[in-house]
């Protein structure tokens, strides 16, 4: 295994392991079923929210047939981007696939686990009356969102690729 491929792997491990940890905690440690929101900051609070769906709750459905579609999708997926992944030519675009990688494994095991992804982090702003809430999220879904970012910047601003003689 090549070292930039090797720091890929141990990237996505880590954020795996990373957002496993965190909702483990929150699932079980925290036990933020029985506790109901809580409220960190003004802006910040920690709820319980199961997603059965993919990002943002699309195309949501509890039936087997659905989450194992989704499932083998993922897995496809996965497969892909490690197969991008060994072949990336900048450590940044092998970090950011190794996010992506970590977050979807981390959210699979949860729909696995659980039938729906643990969601857990939700950000809001009140302005006059009127509370408006962003998408309940998860680490898993913050390292996927950081890769894409990460590769969107690699493809158009990173290094320019050797070109052959």
């Amino acid at each position: 295994m090549t070292p930039p491929l090797r720091t890929g792997v141990l990237a996505a491990i880590a954020t795996l392991i990373v957002d496993q940890a965190s909702k483990l905690w929150l699932l079980h440690a925290f036990d933020i079923a029985h506790r109901g929101a809580v409220k960190v900051t003004p802006f910040f609070d920690l709820v319980l929210a199961w997603n059965p769906g993919i990002s943002f709750g699309w195309f949501q459905s509890e039936s087997p047939a659905a989450q194992i579609g989704l499932m083998a999708v993922k897995a496809v997926a996965v497969i892909v981007l490690a197969i991008w992944m060994a072949r990336s030519r900048t450590l940044l675009a092998t970090l950011a696939l190794a996010l992506i990688i970590g977050g979807a494994i981390g959210n699979a095991i949860d729909r696995f686990a659980y039938g729906a992804v643990v969601d857990f982090a939700l950000f809001h702003v009140q302005i006059g009356e009127k509370i408006l809430n962003w998408y309940v999220f998860n680490l898993a879904d913050v390292a996927i969102v950081a890769g894409v970012a990460a590769l969107l910047y690699d493809s158009f601003l990173g290094v320019p690729a050797a070109k052959a003689p």
